[in-house]
This record gives C-alpha cells, structure tokens and sequence, in this order.
C-alpha cells in the first residue's frame, strides 16, 4: 500500500539540505522565513554566535494585515528590513526554510530586496 506523503515533513528534509550550504555569519547574517496557516515569522540570524538579531512577524503591532497572505508577506519584508538596515545590516543570505519560491516566500523576499536589504 502507498502511503501519502507528509508535506511539513519533506519540508524539513529540504530545509535541511538548504542548511548544509547556507550559513549566516556577523558580516553576512542569514534571513530565515517560516510560514503556517495562519502567521509568517521571519527572523535575521548569526549562526557563528547562534544569536538571532532582527526579528519580525505578522504578530507586530506595525503589520496591519493579519494574516499569512501575499500583503503581510510584502508588509513582513519592508518591516524586516528596516530593522535590519536600523542595526546596519545591508546584506543577508536568504533561507526560504524548505519552501518553493512561489507566492508568499517570493513576496516576501522581494519586498526586503526593494526595500533596502541585499541577497
């Protein structure tokens, strides 16, 4: 018999083959998203010291939209830019956390790119 195949669980194993070759350092930090049904967190991280420096997520009172839709993907990424551009840090490696670059990974990605960070 076949057995279906458990999504978060695939999502962990690419995750984790991501994370063999991307790590964050103090110059070079890395920015890692995570998105459930309901919120998007993401979160700027020095692996070296493993501290997390800037962080951000729908849950703030800044984010207007309440949700894990497109709209707080953009309002997430404008938001966690400018906390990191307030700490000085211009670019970042971009971890999509085991996720497709399709819609709320992308927005968000494209946001913070417009909005001052560089990855």
């Amino acid at each position: 018999m076949i057995n279906k195949a458990n999504r978060n669980e695939e999502r962990k194993r690419r995750h984790i083959r991501v994370r063999r070759k991307i790590s964050g350092t103090a110059e070079c930090p890395r920015l890692c998203i995570y998105r459930s049904n309901k919120n998007i967190f993401a979160q700027v991280i020095d692996d070296v010291e493993g501290k997390t420096l800037v962080s951000a997520s729908t849950l703030d009172k800044e984010i207007k939209t309440k949700h894990s839709n497109i709209e707080a993907a953009k309002e997430l990424g404008a938001l966690i830019a400018k906390r990191a551009t307030e700490k000085n840090i211009k670019t970042v490696v971009y971890d999509r956390g085991g996720y497709i670059y399709h819609g709320v990974v992308k927005e968000f990605a494209e946001s913070a790119r417009s909005a001052g960070l560089e990855f």
